[in-house]
């Protein structure tokens, strides 16, 4: 058994063995990034049943979140500015560094911005990096607010308040900390809007939840949308009606019935297996999947759909149709998708300008909205003043309030008289 107690050593050959040890550890340390980069852009972590890069790390390589991610954003920095693995190995910057300067590196600029970083601290990086892609202020005035009875680890310090400044300039890290076995510390930030339909929600349960227990509403408000979500994804519901005797002429469409048993049977899990058993982990995203694909004659049964991530539907096509087919068939959607994206955004602006009212049919609004009539009926109505460019604003006001008929007269009366009052309606 290795031994790890070097008291035997002497300073002299303590003082050699450090810095010579570090060097080597820097040395691996940019081989394994270079690795990572390598398998990575191969996507090596599907067929070993994980769903990113991520999710290997963690459970292959046994890094923790934090340190897996360091690692792969350094990786790719590195794949595309190779350089970054050559100061890494010779100690001219840290990790801490290469991760504060990866996001920033392009091959244009890797090697000014690395040589610019050479032997800097953590501090002096982040200078350099404000000096040259500058942000915005932070607010003047911040205090920091004790939070009652918070865990340490949450971090006080991270919980701010900002005065003078709005509210969506204060924001703070959304986290979870267990406090034990069976309980669990959640913070984050919610906005103006999702605060009053909470308060509202409070209201509605009434005296079922004491206004004081959050906790219980927050529970039940994600019972509510599991719930829902789950009718969404599978049609699930406290009855469930049976398939009817006509089956769908769509090859593709996979019926709620079949979609609630497989999601039963495979547990919301992507079912992809590693030959060494493995079996890929993700729960979020997966999709309903054709074993034999539908273009080989493949049915929606339930023998015939499971459940697989992004990552592994595709990499299953990949294997049964070729990298290449399946690369080109991603390019066609994607380009489709861009084409019906610019045909929207075409037909949303035809129907403004279509809808934009002539300046003389602008001006008869506001006095059909007077009477009480909401805005887009009054926007409506003042349509059939388009050929009165040159009438009196009495006169198309008039004949704007032509459109509602006798529903006009049974809920106003009379109508207003058109006064100059420098543009706001009075009623006569």
């Amino acid at each position: 058994m290795k031994t790890y107690s070097l008291t035997h050593l002497s300073n002299e050959a303590l003082d050699r063995e450090l810095p010579a040890k570090a060097a080597r550890e820097k040395g691996a340390t940019a081989e394994l990034l270079a690795t990572i980069a390598e398998f990575d852009e191969r996507k090596r972590f599907l067929p070993a049943a994980y769903e990113s890069m991520l999710a290997y790390c963690i459970g292959e390589l046994g890094l923790s979140r934090d340190e897996a991610k360091q690692r792969i954003h350094i990786a790719r920095a590195g794949r595309t500015c190779p350089r970054v693995f050559e100061v890494l190995e010779q100690g001219r910057i840290h990790l801490t560094g290469l991760r504060l300067l990866a996001p920033h590196l392009t091959p244009e600029n890797a090697d000014d911005l690395l040589s610019a970083a050479i032997h800097k601290s953590k501090e002096d990086i982040e200078q350099l990096l404000a000096a040259r892609t500058p942000r915005l202020d932070v607010p003047a005035m911040v205090a920091p607010v004790a939070v009652e009875g918070a865990p340490e680890h949450l971090g006080n310090a991270d919980l701010q308040e900002v005065r003078g400044a709005p509210a969506a300039a204060v924001r703070t890290r959304a986290c979870v900390a267990p406090l034990s076995a069976e309980a669990f510390a959640v913070q984050f930030t919610r906005s103006r809007k999702a605060d009053e339909r909470f308060r509202y929600l409070q209201s509605l349960l009434g005296h079922q939840v004491s206004r004081g227990d959050l906790a219980e509403v927050y529970a039940r408000a994600v019972e509510a949308l599991v719930a829902k979500m789950e009718r969404v994804r599978f049609g699930a519901c406290d009855k469930p009606r049976k398939g009817g005797s006509q089956a769908s002429t769509d090859p593709r469409y996979v019926s709620a019935e079949t979609k609630r048993t497989v999601w039963k049977r495979d547990g919301g899990q992507c079912t992809y297996v590693s030959e060494s058993g493995h079996r890929c982990e993700a729960t979020g995203d997966v999709q309903f999947d054709h074993v034999v694909e539908v273009a080989r004659g493949g049915q929606s049964t339930v023998d015939n759909i499971r459940l697989r991530c992004l990552g592994h539907n595709q990499h299953t096509a990949e294997k049964t149709f070729g990298a290449g087919f399946m690369a080109e068939k991603r390019k066609e959607a994607a380009e489709a998708r861009t084409r019906a994206k610019a045909e929207r955004a075409r037909i949303r602006e035809e129907k403004a300008e279509a809808n934009r009212l002539q300046p003389h049919e602008e001006e008869v609004v506001p006095w059909i909205c007077a009477l009480g009539i909401r805005e887009h009926e009054a926007r409506i109505a003042a349509r059939r003043c388009g050929d009165m460019a040159d009438a009196r604003l009495e006169d198309r006001v008039k004949r704007a309030l032509s459109f509602f008929g006798a529903r006009i007269s049974r809920t106003i009366s009379p109508v207003p008289a058109v006064a100059n009052t420098g543009g706001i309606p009075t009623m006569g």
